[in-house]
């Protein structure tokens, strides 16, 4: 949990929706039922959240939470995609060692899921220069998040990957690329 709270404590929260807004405590695999769940609003700051996780401490748990950030998104109420800064969620999950036959050998100890890459990427979408701007702000947040995790947090790797079977780190410099 030190570490997780030292990624947490990284995150550029939400100014719209600002803290953890979410917790969870899995015992043994995915499969099996949360021993707590608990949604907050306002959200807790990351000591908080920590604090009540902290209780279920175990090898054969994972922790989840959940938080929002601000991206530039393509605006519901906007018939012309005019891109909007949102709160977006994201989800931090704590894979114990023993929580689902080694999950964590795979996804880490800490796992976080940013979600659709739509809001770094917008690869079918004809964007203007200032929706160019935008989405190159958005792939920079990402970028500035995951460098202070890496130099703040003593983790020994990082891996960034998407549900698609494509390279996500490839696309982003391609998409950098194309925005420059």
């Amino acid at each position: 949990m030190p570490r997780a709270l030292s990624v947490l404590r990284q995150f550029p929260f939400s100014a719209q929706r600002p803290g953890i807004s979410y917790l969870s405590v899995h015992p043994v695999s995915w499969s099996e039922p949360t021993i707590i769940e608990r949604r907050f609003r306002p959200g807790l700051d990351p000591e908080q959240a920590i604090a009540i996780t902290s209780e279920f401490i175990h090898s054969d748990h994972a922790y989840s939470f959940e938080a929002f950030w601000d991206l530039w998104t393509p605006g519901e109420d906007s018939p012309d995609g005019d891109i909007q800064l949102a709160p977006q969620p994201i989800e931090f999950i704590v894979h114990g060692t023993e929580f689902d036959n080694g999950t964590y050998k795979q996804a880490g100890h800490i796992q976080v899921d940013f979600g659709l890459d739509t809001p770094f990427l917008y690869e079918n979408m004809d964007l203007t220069q200032t929706a160019e701007n935008r989405v190159k702000a958005n792939i920079n947040r990402l970028i500035t998040f995951t460098q202070a995790v890496e130099k703040n947090c003593g983790i020994s790797g990082r891996v960034l990957w998407s549900e698609s079977d494509e390279n996500l780190a490839q696309k982003l410099i391609e998409r950098i690329q194309k925005v420059h």
